[in-house]
């Protein structure tokens, strides 16, 4: 990646508006360029990497995002996560991530996409959320990059911290005025809606925030709360994990029986509650849906561990195991399939000896699900893809 463009991302950028911030006489950063010049820099070269938006936070605790953090997690709403919930302290504190940090610089990029196309008839085909459907981190962290170049090209620090559970990427570029919450709990930026992915650059210039704080522009709408398919979005800005599908995708353990039918053929990720959103539905997206915005189910049930983790191993994975990957698109297979199909019935027949006793379960339910007769599954043999373990571990 160039610092000129990020082939696929050339939406509109929207710098957040500067504003002079007056320090005492010998507190200029230690670089050889005044604040307020580094960080038009800085935001210029954000803007031309790529970025759809870039602000500037100051480098102060979070301190109630922090309180939401133990709140949600006393009431189990984290379901488990662990991310930015393992450590709120963490977390929420941007000073522990670079000794020294002065500023945050926050970058956002948009992954608009059109939607998955219609599968070919008679082959199962799962989604995959928008995001995932291209390396759409692996073109931020590019981007926020090329800050960094500039940051150190003067002299400072500087590190990109994305998708990690370091920092809650939200409330950094809620306080560098790129947007407001939706009551998804998503951030929502003016000219992009929620399809964007958030990072920072956590770095010890002492760059002047930017803009204001982004007022609330939900008004009374309640659409993303009717349309979640689990009613997971339990208030506003409140989502329990353990009624999200994006999050029981990406759990351990067998998939909550009570959700299956709700998974419907989602592999991977769901957008419903952006994909009513009304500024969302106003954004202009990219024609092609992705390279991976759609998937083969009884071709990935067919393939082995090493060859799912080379097509998939980007995405979060519990525990770098392909056996969760398989336990999805059973659910999908469940939910899509013809339950005539030859080929369809042999993958569920072999999955219901398989030797690892959770992927068994959900074969029994896809089986079920599709009006075959059940049958006896024997003793663990060897089995198909490479799956292993009886899934007793993990809670199931």
């Amino acid at each position: 990646m160039t610092a000129v463009g990020i082939a696929g991302y050339d939406g509109a950028v929207r710098l957040a508006p500067a504003c002079a911030v007056h320090r005492p006489s010998g507190e200029e950063p230690a670089g050889d360029m005044p604040s307020v010049g580094l960080q038009r820099e800085v935001l210029e070269a954000g803007q031309r990497a790529g970025l759809t938006a870039v602000g500037v936070a100051p480098v102060e605790v979070f301190e109630s995002t922090r309180r939401i953090l133990h709140r949600r997690k006393a009431q189990g709403h984290h379901g488990g996560m662990q991310f930015t919930y393992r450590n709120p302290e963490r977390s929420t504190d941007p000073a522990r991530i670079l000794p020294g940090a002065a500023a945050l610089v926050v970058g956002a990029l948009n992954y608009a996409r059109a939607a998955a196309p219609e599968p070919v008839p008679g082959r199962p085909t799962a989604r995959v959320a928008r995001y995932a459907s291209d390396d759409v981190y692996g073109a931020l962290r590019s981007a926020l990059g090329v800050v960094v170049r500039v940051l150190t090209d003067h002299g400072h620090r500087a590190v990109v911290v994305a998708d990690d559970n370091a920092l809650v990427d939200r409330e950094a570029a809620r306080r560098a005025g790129l947007g407001h919450y939706g009551k998804n709990s998503n951030l929502l930026l003016e000219n992009s809606g929620s399809w964007v992915v958030l990072g920072s650059v956590v770095t010890d210039a002492a760059l002047p925030p930017t803009g204001e704080r982004v007022p609330d522009g939900c008004g009374p709408c309640r659409r993303c709360l009717d349309g979640c398919p689990t009613g997971a979005i339990v208030a506003p800005g409140v989502v329990d994990a353990r009624r999200c599908l994006a999050w029981l995708l990406q759990a351990t353990g067998d998939f909550p029986t009570e959700f299956r039918e709700a998974l419907g053929d989602r592999l991977y990720g769901c957008d419903d509650c952006q994909e009513v959103c009304p500024p969302n539905r106003r954004m202009a997206q990219a024609a092609d849906p992705g390279e991976q915005a759609s998937v083969d189910v009884l071709d990935l049930l067919s393939a082995g561990d090493e060859e799912l983790m080379e097509r998939h191993g980007r995405w979060y994975i519990p525990a770098r195991d392909p056996r969760y990957l398989r336990r999805n698109a059973l659910v999908v297979l469940g939910n899509t399939a013809d339950g005539g199909d030859v080929e369809v019935v042999g993958t569920l027949r072999r999955y219901q000896r398989h030797p690892d006793r959770m992927l068994a379960r959900h074969a029994a339910w896809a089986a079920r699900r599709l009006g075959l007769e059940p049958e006896s599954v024997p003793a663990p043999t060897a089995g198909l893809g490479g799956g292993h373990g009886d899934g007793t571990a993990d809670g199931s």
